[in-house]
C-alpha cells in the first residue's frame, strides 16, 4: 500500500491508461474527534492527458468511522465516489502527485449528517425517547434544563412591535 499516487507523464501513453490500487489511510490526516479512516483509499481510475490537463475518471472509495448525529454511536460507512472525475493542471515537471486531489474528492463527499442507518451494516437509528420533549414521561431520570422567566432580551423587540402598530 503506497502513501502517494505519482503519475509519470513521460511514460503515460497518448491514449491514457488504467490504474488501480490503494493509498494509506494516514493520507486523510483528520483532526481528533472527527471521522476516522478505518481502511485505505481504494482507486480504480483511467488517466488521460489533454494538453495542459490531466483527467482521472473512475471510482474512489474509503471506509470511515463516523458518529451518528441521532444516537451518538460510532458506525462504519464507506464513502464511495462513482463516477469520480478529477482534473489536475499539468505544471512543469515529469511527475504529478494526485494523492491530495483524491483525498479531497473523498472528503467533500462525506455525509453532512452521518446516521447509523446509512452504515455499511445499518443499525437501529432512533433517538432515546428520554431526551425528547414531546410526550416525555414525568418519572424519567433526565433533568429538564431550567428556563429563564421573562427573557429581557426580547423586551426591546416588543417595544418596536408596539410602536409599529400605533402607525
Amino acid at each position: 500500500m503506497s502513501k502517494k499516487l505519482i503519475i509519470d507523464l513521460a511514460t503515460l501513453p497518448d491514449e491514457g491508461k488504467a490504474v488501480a490500487g490503494e493509498l494509506d489511510p494516514t493520507l486523510f490526516d483528520l483532526p481528533q474527534g472527527d471521522a476516522r479512516p478505518v481502511g485505505p483509499l481504494e482507486y480504480d481510475l483511467y488517466i488521460q492527458r489533454f494538453s495542459s490537463e490531466l483527467l482521472l475518471t473512475g471510482r474512489l472509495s474509503a471506509p470511515f468511522e463516523f458518529t451518528c448525529v441521532r444516537t451518538l454511536h460510532p458506525f462504519v460507512q464507506t464513502v464511495v465516489v462513482e463516477p469520480a472525475a478529477v482534473s489536475l493542471e499539468i505544471a512543469d515537471g515529469a511527475e504529478i502527485d494526485a494523492s491530495e486531489a483524491l483525498r479531497e474528492e473523498i472528503l467533500i463527499n462525506f455525509p453532512s449528517d452521518p446516521r447509523c442507518d446509512d452504515a455499511d451494516e445499518p443499525q437501529q437509528c432512533e433517538i432515546d425517547p428520554r431526551y425528547l420533549a414531546v410526550d416525555k414521561p414525568v418519572d424519567d431520570a433526565v433533568e429538564t434544563r431550567p428556563r429563564a422567566e421573562g427573557d429581557s432580551r426580547w423586551a426591546a423587540l416588543d417595544v418596536l412591535k408596539n410602536t409599529d402598530s400605533d402607525r
